[in-house]
């Protein structure tokens, strides 16, 4: 039987999707978290384990993903959603990630516009120490969720 559970939340001024599923192909119950339809992090329980034992129903595994659900929406309600998230990356797979350090070369060129907070950097900038300065940089930043200053009290 497959069966899964959707809900929407609104915490200040965003938006949270909740997606429940059982992914019957990999033996896990997982719950995505949504924003503007971008997913921001999941959290998964294996139940290979317990099928291997024998006796473990579907409405078993219902409850535990109605469980796990209801875990993920009370920690959006809480304001603590990044401790119920799975954090299983390990060493190798960081290693394997590209990432791009800059360094702003004329950092006394780089202000803030008093009404807006917009930081406005200045070129060049250089992506390593090593590397020549880069004479043109666009740099675009999203924050997907909230700080406490934007949280409405």
């Amino acid at each position: 039987m497959i069966f899964g559970f959707n809900t929407d939340v609104k915490q200040g001024d965003t938006v949270y999707h909740v997606q429940s599923e059982a992914r019957e192909n990999e033996l896990i119950l997982q719950t995505q978290v949504f924003v503007r339809g971008r997913c921001i992090g999941k959290r998964a329980t294996s139940y290979a384990e317990r099928i291997s034992e024998g006796g473990f129903t579907d409405q078993q595994k219902e409850q535990i993903l109605r469980e796990q659900h209801r875990l993920v929406l009370d920690s959006i309600r809480e304001e603590r959603l990044e401790a119920v998230l799975d954090r299983r990356e390990t060493a190798e797979v960081l290693a394997t990630v590209k990432e791009l350090d800059l360094q702003w070369i004329n950092a006394d060129s780089v202000h803030a516009n008093g009404k807006s907070r917009r930081l406005e950097p200045q070129c060049p900038a250089r992506a390593s120490p090593s590397a020549s300065p880069v004479r043109m940089l666009r740099l675009s930043t999203r924050r997907l969720l909230p700080t406490p200053v934007d949280r409405p009290r």
